[in-house]
């Protein structure tokens, strides 16, 4: 009985949040999320990065391991997802995203913050991270059909990621000012986005 109470306990919140955007979506078909789309990409993410990096206990070394089964799962699933594909006869550009590049950030996150705590939250971020940063590169590189190095030095998560794992190499110490900072940036982005997943 334990265990259930424990999944609701968990999943719960995160899927309240998705019904107060389902029920806006309903409400206003209309509504706008570009919005929230502007504000992850652009304040969200970097925030939460480095909050759940930072913020959390998390170790370089943590970060280092869990970045890397991050690249290993990415390119597992990419020679996976590419097979398929092959003998599917599909689009091997348009299709291989979602094979490779899942939205951790939208329910992934959230479920390991409550069911692991904070440090569970720094371990699945430093994927998370790694599967952002896919996003905002790869994703763009197999849409443009093309390898746009420009497209990295525009990328504000990337430098998120480099910043905060220079931060916890070094063990710099975070101020307070800094941390409920980028706390509330963390729980706002979210927020927002298990929002939009309900109005979509």
């Amino acid at each position: 009985m334990d265990i259930y109470i424990k999944l609701f306990e968990v999943l719960f919140p995160v899927f309240f949040i998705i019904g107060i955007g389902y029920f806006l979506g309903k409400k206003d078909p209309k509504i706008n999320t570009n919005f929230i789309t502007k504000f992850t990409a652009n304040i969200g993410f970097p925030g939460l990065v480095f909050y759940s990096l930072t913020g959390t206990g998390l170790t370089f070394n943590e970060f280092q391991n869990f970045f890397i089964y991050g690249i290993i799962l990415i390119s597992s699933f990419s020679l996976i997802g590419i097979v398929f594909l092959y003998f599917l006869k599909k689009d091997l550009i348009r299709n291989l995203p979602p094979y490779i590049l899942p939205n951790t950030g939208n329910m992934g996150l959230p479920i390991c913050l409550f069911a692991y705590g904070n440090h569970g939250f720094g371990l699945a971020s430093s994927i998370g991270a790694c599967v952002i940063l896919g996003h905002f590169t790869l994703n763009i590189f197999l849409a443009q059909k093309k390898f746009d190095f420009s497209v990295i030095l525009k990328s504000i998560p990337f430098y998120a990621v480099l910043f905060s794992a220079f931060w916890i190499y070094f063990e710099f110490e975070t101020p307070n000012f800094i941390l409920n900072t980028t706390m509330l940036l963390t729980y706002t982005t979210i927020f927002l986005v298990l929002m939009s997943l309900g109005i979509a």
